[in-house]
């Protein structure tokens, strides 16, 4: 297949529906797209001309593996080892710690000259541009993913969502939607990290939402019944481009209507 050139992808990006000064949360996978040349500086570069110095692009940046062993992170080592990684898994250092599954353009990203990360030990993310700042500060413990955390901020802002070559199971913003609706087996969790406090690693534990994007699929599926999302091709994948306060005002109705 040809490979997929910078100005394709920026013809793309401005098709789908991004424009000068959006502020949009991105999801990537670079294989589904095919050979991009110059692979995920490509994808950033084009991003960042299309949303140029007055736009905001929001990346998952997340490091999931830096939860307890407990949850099933840590899969491949046995149970009689959990208490060593829980006492010897490296604190959280948002200029070194590297992304889990994130894909190759987030973990570019969160290196990018000008791009900021938020503080949450295992579920941050990246920005670059106009609102960095404001999107990645104070990424509560607790709040991983409501209205104060970056994804409800991107609402605020009335943001955009754009997946190349993802489907919505990566689509984050869909937790603020878990986070505002109501349901029966709606629950929180203990959750552990490894953090510096005052110099010092320690094994962190907080209450948060249980993170649940088992139907995230389902609603994505379900949203674009009932609203345009933009699609366009791009080498062997798909951009989808969404208003993120459309999806998640529908996200809301759709769970507290099927999840039980």
């Amino acid at each position: 297949m040809k490979p997929v050139m910078k100005n394709e992808i920026i013809d793309a990006l401005r098709n789908v529906g991004l424009t000068a000064g959006d502020a949009v949360m991105v999801h990537t996978s670079l294989s589904h797209i095919g050979y991009v040349c110059g692979g995920a500086q490509t994808i950033i570069e084009a991003l960042i001309d299309v949303v140029g110095q007055e736009g905001t692009i929001i990346m998952p940046t997340q490091s999931w593996k830096n939860l307890d062993p407990a949850t099933g992170v840590h899969w491949d080592v046995d149970e009689q080892y959990w208490d060593l990684i829980r006492q010897h898994w490296p604190a959280y250092d948002k200029n070194i710690t590297p992304t889990n599954t994130m894909g190759a353009v987030a973990e570019m990203f969160r290196k990018w000259p000008g791009a900021v990360r938020s503080d949450h030990p295992a579920r941050s993310v990246a920005a670059w541009g106009k609102h960095a700042r404001y999107i990645t500060e104070n990424h509560d413990l607790c709040d991983i993913f409501g209205d104060d955390s970056p994804v409800g901020k991107l609402y605020k802002l009335g943001g955009k969502v754009l997946l190349i070559g993802v489907d919505y199971d990566k689509n984050t913003s869909i937790h603020l939607a878990d986070v505002r609706a109501e349901y029966d087996s709606k629950h929180n969790t203990i959750e552990h990290s490894a953090v510096m406090e005052d110099g010092k690693r320690v094994w962190k534990s907080y209450e948060t939402l249980f993170v649940d994007g088992e139907d995230f699929i389902e609603i994505g599926h379900a949203f674009e019944e009932e609203h345009v999302v933009n699609k366009i091709k791009l080498g062997h994948g798909e951009l989808r481009c969404m208003a993120q306060r459309d999806l998640v005002d529908f996200a809301v109705k759709w769970i507290e209507n099927n999840r039980k």
